[in-house]
């Protein structure tokens, strides 16, 4: 028997989808019947990705977060396969660098800073132009936790998941009434891009946390559809923690 899936007129822009935080949410998104277009720097993997989120309802396009010609190609393909672009979801990062600030490569901050902050205005300026500015619309930035306390060790993706907060709130302040703009810092996530920072010890990171676990990439996902759903429509400038409980505990925050 076939299961007809529901449709909901509805077009997200996807960055770093191709697995973990950002498949997470396209294939939320999907779910509930939005058709979505997916970036990241592997065309291999996006190709997979559409396969399992369904090929009737996504597309890929390859390209690195920070190129702008991709930045444009990829607003350019959502248009052209679906007619508009009401959502974008900027979740393209990076954390090339373990270690303190005292001995970072500059050229590495610049990097972090190009593909995690820069290149998510670069998205947002072209969704905005070619459809939002128009038409309306909603953007989640994908932020961190490192980006609302000390990070040790990983400062400079903490610092510019602070930079992505306050662009959240520096868009939402201009883009307002028409187009929402919202964060969300989630605490050590079970990817593949995270798994420094719990391999070998998962048991005693999560202990640590008042829920019991680290997050699943489904829990972002569902904040994200969430935050670009009607039930949102009252919510702009706000950075959404999804961290277990981490705050909670003494000295955190």
């Amino acid at each position: 028997m076939t299961v007809e899936r529901p449709e909901s007129g509805k077009v997200a822009l996807v960055t770093g989808a191709s697995r973990g935080i950002g498949y997470a949410v396209a294939e939320a998104l999907v779910a509930r019947g939005d058709r979505v277009c997916v970036t990241g720097r592997g065309a291999e993997a996006l190709a997979e990705a559409v396969a399992r989120l369904g090929r009737d309802r996504v597309i890929a396009v390859p390209g690195k977060a920070h190129d702008e010609a991709h930045q444009t190609e990829a607003v350019e393909r959502t248009l052209e396969a679906f007619g508009r672009v009401d959502f974008l979801v900027n979740n393209a990062g990076t954390n090339p660098v373990y270690g303190p600030l005292a001995e970072l490569d500059l050229g590495v901050a610049r990097k972090v800073y190009e593909t995690n902050v820069v290149s998510a205005l670069g998205f947002a300026q072209r969704t905005y132009r070619a459809w939002q500015r128009e038409n309306g619309g909603a953007i989640v930035n994908i932020a961190s936790v490192a980006g609302l306390a000390p990070s040790p060790f990983i400062g400079a993706y903490g610092m510019s998941k602070a930079a992505m907060v306050n662009l959240t709130v520096q868009l939402a302040h201009e883009w307002a009434p028409g187009v929402r703009v919202n964060a969300i810092a989630p605490a050590v996530i079970k990817t593949n891009f995270a798994k420094a920072l719990y391999e070998d010890r998962e048991a005693e990171i999560a202990a640590s946390y008042p829920l019991g676990r680290l997050g699943m990439p489904q829990d972002v996902g569902g904040a994200a559809a969430f935050l670009t759903s009607g039930e949102a429509d009252w919510i702009t400038g706000q950075t959404l923690v999804v961290d277990g409980g981490l705050f909670l505990n003494a000295g955190i925050h």
